[in-house]
């Protein structure tokens, strides 16, 4: 009372008030303003990272991500209109929303609004991500009310703090899009978004129009990229068009050795190799651009650190819009040999290589050039023997089918160390009225039964081989499949979303073996090996020489294209034909395809079946029979008694 009386100047004792002081003392925080705290400076006194979130949990201290401390002083800084991160993996950036989302319901109270991918996301977000920062933080822990509690205002897809709320949605969700104006943008991931949600429009351009009617906005763009950004087209990469359109900061390190400033490049990774000419990633260190400097571990952490000069360096002057770039070089939580492992494992595979330039380099992946030249492909046919005495570098053969009408059309594929191939046969199976009378099949399967008579391993089988199911005899296949353990029948599914080689379906006829393939990720594959022009590289493709593989060959395994389209202002790849035949290309992702359901490394493959043969030329000489003991003079006498 007496807290009262000082504050008001009045005496209030004949009031009832249960606790005054205590009331007081909460009317009058309230209308305290905020200290002035800019975002990491709040980060680093007042958050706590949760357990079931970070590997180091307790106090947030920027010491462990660096980079990340300019970005924050930015946050709701006057004359900041936006503030973008294109980056890889593992740097710190869902930390860095979480923060900014702490920091503006902690000392700064506002409508916020947060968009994920998906629905999903949102919620993984929401549950995995932005409750723990809660109730972990003791000052937002005191700001949100128990979600248990009815009428709390505290949801998944919605938190209610004093002075404003934090709305999470989807954008592929229309309706979280376009409701109440907001002051704080949070687009998190923008480069998973839909094109439209729904048939509202970009989620994107939705979000942004709700901040318009505040002056003071703070909008941030955060994600690793996807594919480039074609400015023509507007198609591509969100991160990178943001990107782009600010000031293209770079995180520059400081080497330990000569002090000098330099831009982190994949360039300047190198490794060693070991006795054997196998690359050793254990080996991998990084090298100063300006003097050839060698750095350590703990080299490269010292060059990221604040301490020692590591700074932001800007290639384009500020008018509004701040953006970053980091890679995972930058990161202090992924060793360089790790990277360097994942490198080798992904650099023959154009799919894989394209998620490890997204999410390891920070990079947008750019698609060199999207047909194929089919006459460019005949230079590649060379002279090999395809029956007896092939290829020494191949170390596995699979085989495809596809069921056409009126024939059986197949490859034989011999694949060596990094995916590269040599076509070994292609032909047809006619039918004489239609493929349910057996001969076809009984041909293919002599075809199936074939061995070739390798220069090392000697004769070696067809492994294994995929036929298409999805044509007008389903059931053909199936009986052909059911007894022949090397023969899968499979069927494509569309969507790059599918996995290369599903789960077998349920509910097929007689209960078949059929295995899903997700054609369209494996087209990807096959087109970028087709594009592939070096010998020594990855994923090159040989024919022989042989009437098969003339124009007619070449033009089909080049019949499709990958093309953008909009449905309804919704961003949708497809592969286009560009020729009306395309057996040839759809065989060779079925070729592919069998050789996934391997599941084979090709180099301990290739050592295995080298100790194979070793054994077989070299077999152990027999040892002699041991010669039987003689009899004791004393047992011979006790046996004749």
């Amino acid at each position: 009372m007496a807290y009262l009386r000082d504050r008001l100047g009045e005496d209030l004792s004949g009031y009832a008030f249960a606790d005054a002081d205590d009331i007081a003392r909460q009317v009058l925080a309230a209308f305290k303003p905020p200290p002035k705290m800019s975002c990491d400076e709040w980060a680093e006194k007042r958050r706590r990272l949760s357990q079931e979130s970070s590997a180091s949990p307790g106090r947030f201290r920027l010491s462990k991500t660096p980079f990340m401390r300019e970005p924050m002083t930015l946050v709701g800084k006057p004359g900041v209109e936006s503030i973008a991160m294109m980056c890889s993996a593992q740097v710190g950036k869902s930390t860095f929303v979480e923060n900014v989302l702490g920091y503006y319901a902690d000392l700064d109270p506002c409508p916020i609004l947060h968009i994920s991918p998906t629905l999903d996301s949102m919620k993984m977000f929401s549950k995995e991500r932005l409750a723990p920062m809660i109730r972990d933080t003791p000052v937002l822990r005191d700001k949100f009310r128990d979600a248990r509690t009815r009428d709390s205002g505290n949801t998944i897809a919605s938190k209610k703090f004093p002075g404003g709320h934090i709305a999470m949605v989807g954008s592929n969700s229309p309706a979280g899009l376009a409701s109440r104006p907001i002051r704080v943008l949070l687009a998190d991931e923008v480069d998973r978004f839909e094109r439209s949600a729904g048939t509202e429009g970009d989620p994107l351009e939705l979000g942004l129009k709700r901040t318009t009617t505040y002056w003071n906005s703070t909008k941030i763009f955060v994600s690793t990229p996807g594919d480039k950004y074609d400015p023509l087209e507007k198609t591509g990469s969100r991160i990178e068009k943001e990107f782009l359109e600010g000031d293209q900061r770079h995180y520059h390190a400081k080497c330990p050795h000569c002090d000098e400033l330099q831009k982190m490049k994949w360039a300047n990774v190198h490794w060693d190799k070991d006795d054997d000419g196998n690359h050793d990633p254990l080996t991998a260190y990084y090298t100063c651009e300006h003097n050839g400097c060698v750095w350590s571990e703990l080299d490269r952490k010292k060059a990221m650190s604040e301490e020692w000069g590591a700074k932001w360096v800007a290639e384009k002057p500020f008018r509004g819009k701040a953006s970053f770039c980091l890679s995972q070089l930058h990161s202090l939580f992924a060793p360089l040999h790790k990277m360097v492992s994942k490198f080798l494992s992904t650099r023959h595979d154009p799919m894989l290589f394209k998620s490890f330039v997204n999410t390891f380099w920070g990079e947008p992946w750019e698609d060199k050039g999207k047909r194929v030249d089919w006459s460019g492909l005949q230079d590649q046919v060379t002279d090999y023997n395809t029956t007896d005495n092939i290829p020494e570098n191949i170390t596995v053969i699979t085989a495809a089918v596809d069921v056409q009408d009126d024939r059986l059309e197949y490859e034989i594929l011999g694949w060596g160390e990094n995916y590269q191939s040599w076509s070994l046969k292609y032909d047809s199976i006619f039918a004489d009225d239609n493929l349910s009378e057996a001969r076809p099949w009984s041909e293919l399967d002599k075809v199936l039964k074939q061995t070739f008579i390798h220069p090392l391993f000697g004769e070696i089988p067809i492994r294994v081989t995929c036929i298409d199911s999805g044509g007008g005899y389903t059931k053909s296949v199936y009986d052909f499949c059911k007894h022949r353990p090397r023969a899968m029948a499979i069927k494509g599914v569309g969507g790059f979303d599918k996995p290369v080689v599903g789960k077998p379906m349920k509910k097929t006829i007689d209960n078949a073996r059929v295995f899903p393939l997700g054609v369209d990720s494996i087209k990807q594959t096959v087109a970028g090996r087709l594009k592939v022009d070096d010998v020594d590289k990855g994923g090159y493709c040989r024919w022989p020489e042989h009437k098969s593989y003339g124009d007619d060959y070449f033009k089909m395994i080049t019949a499709e294209e990958l093309k953008t389209k909009f449905t309804r202002g919704k961003k949708r790849k497809e592969w286009t034909p560009i020729r009306k035949r395309n057996e040839a290309f759809d065989i060779r992702v079925y070729n592919t395809a069998a050789l996934e359901m391997l599941s084979l490394d090709l180099a301990s493959e290739r050592r295995r079946l080298l100790r194979k043969a070793k054994k077989r030329d070299n077999p152990p000489k027999k040892k002699p029979k041991p010669k039987a003991r003689p009899k004791s003079s004393w047992a011979e006498s006790w046996k004749d008694g």
